[in-house]
């Protein structure tokens, strides 16, 4: 003897329809705020690093950055007659 599923009255199946449809509703607003602060986060980011110019910085390979033209040339902050600072220091020791 097959024992059927209990009944269900409509009005309970209605109701928990429409609380699927408020959940279903509430996770795509959720993720479209969520996938809005993502973009808002990356624009601020990149606005911000586009403040600065990476370009004009260069290194002369042996890790001492080259700040500006090759007549008044600053390395790593300081003005330096001296291109082979290294080399000057490795005499000393």
């Amino acid at each position: 003897m097959e024992k059927s599923p209990d009944s269900v009255p409509y009005i309970v199946f209605e109701g928990e329809i429409a609380r699927q449809e408020r959940y279903i509703r509430r996770m795509w607003l959720s993720l479209l705020a969520l996938l809005f602060a993502l973009v808002f986060v990356v624009g601020s980011f990149l606005l911000y690093l586009n403040q600065y110019d990476f370009e004009s910085y260069q290194q002369d390979g042996e890790g001492v950055n080259i700040i500006g033209d090759m007549n008044g040339v600053d390395y790593n902050g300081t003005k330096s007659p001296n291109t082979n600072q290294e080399e000057s220091l490795v005499g000393e020791r």
